[in-house]
């Protein structure tokens, strides 16, 4: 990826600029702004090269994101989600080797997805007696469906939505417990794209430190966002934007 900047139309650049925003407001407040992202990055390098472009993108804002919210994580479910990802890290590693063509992936990703928002629905309709979030086997789907759509395409924002919207979780938990998960999620990953996908060079390194501005300032804008939103209104704009960026997986 030799001399990236040279090589990007204008409109390709302003792109990119408004995905480096929505990245940090996604990581700071606007839960599913993340997935929005991942189309675009797409169309303008690739499939398999975007994700190298913006998983450092993604490891900035998560820096951002933890320095914030450090104290407002809910540990119980990062250490329990975390060992289930690593299980998704996996299979998406075997699965890459079958099935070649992304969209597949990404169908896969959307039907789990959407698959979860119809139990947490469900779940949710039966109030007081509702008792699937705290199964061991709703974390281990939610962290084996993260830690898979995560490393095929960046694309965990919806599942974690769907989890921590199902687990009841205030707003600034919500923020920081993500925040926790995906700093130790991506950062894990780092090694695994530059050494078994070499989608990860110096040069996409530099390209990603000019949109550092960028993520800053959407990481802040998200910040502003938590505060001045209810509770209530917060969770309908993840349950919205969740459906959102998943329908865009079937794209």
């Amino acid at each position: 990826m030799p001399d990236m900047l040279g090589q990007l139309a204008a409109w390709q650049y302003i792109a990119i600029i408004a995905c480096g925003l929505c990245i940090g407001m996604s990581k700071t407040g606007i839960n599913g702004l993340g997935t929005v992202v991942v189309p675009v990055l797409a169309v303008i390098f690739g499939a398999k090269t975007s994700t190298g472009i913006l998983l450092p993108m993604l490891c900035l804002a998560d820096l951002f994101a933890v320095v914030y919210y450090r104290r407002n994580a809910e540990w119980k479910y990062i250490v329990k989600l975390v060992p289930w990802a690593l299980a998704g890290f996996a299979l998406a590693l075997f699965a890459d080797s079958l099935i070649p063509d992304d969209k597949w992936f990404k169908l896969l990703i959307g039907v789990c997805i959407l698959t979860g928002l119809v139990v947490m629905f469900w779940n949710d309709r039966r109030g007081k007696d509702a008792t699937i979030p705290s199964a061991w086997w709703f974390v281990a789907l939610f962290g084996i469906m993260g830690g898979f759509s995560t490393m095929i395409g960046n694309a965990a924002g919806p599942v974690m939505s769907v989890f921590l919207l199902a687990v009841r979780l205030p707003k600034t938990s919500f923020v920081g417990t993500a925040a926790w998960f995906f700093l130790v999620i991506n950062y894990l990953k780092l090694p695994l794209q530059y050494f078994a996908w070499h989608n990860i060079t110096v040069d996409s390194l530099l390209f990603n430190l000019t949109m550092l501005p960028f993520i800053a300032i959407g990481a802040w804008l998200g910040i502003i966002f938590v505060k001045k939103v209810s509770e209530s209104r917060y969770r309908l704009i993840v349950y919205l934007l969740t459906i959102v960026s998943t329908l865009l997986l079937f794209l």
